[in-house]
């Protein structure tokens, strides 16, 4: 449920995250913020990938009391890359 809310709006922030270099140029801005923006693409590829796979997992482990505590902690797990995103949105540096 957090999920789908977290993942279309680290989605939909990250890629406007490329915006923070219009006001210097792609050749001007500081090293900072362009690394910043190259995690920031980088989180969403690998951690979109991780993420999924967290999530699918969590749903597959059979739904005993003995995998509880372990799905528990994959649905978890699956709500970090987008958080990131988000973090790494919300802090980047000035350019």
């Amino acid at each position: 449920m957090l999920g789908s809310v977290l993942a279309p709006s680290a989605g939909l922030l990250g890629a406007m995250s490329v915006m923070a270099t219009d006001g210097c140029g792609p050749d001007d801005c500081s090293q900072a913020l362009t690394t910043a923006v190259i995690l920031i693409h980088g989180t969403l590829f690998v951690g979109g990938f991780l993420a999924t796979g967290a999530w699918l997992t969590s749903w597959l482990l059979p739904w005993t009391r003995r995998w509880s505590v372990l799905r528990a902690w994959l649905a978890g797990l699956s709500l970090l890359p987008p958080v990131l995103v988000l973090v790494m949105v919300f802090t980047l540096p000035a350019g």
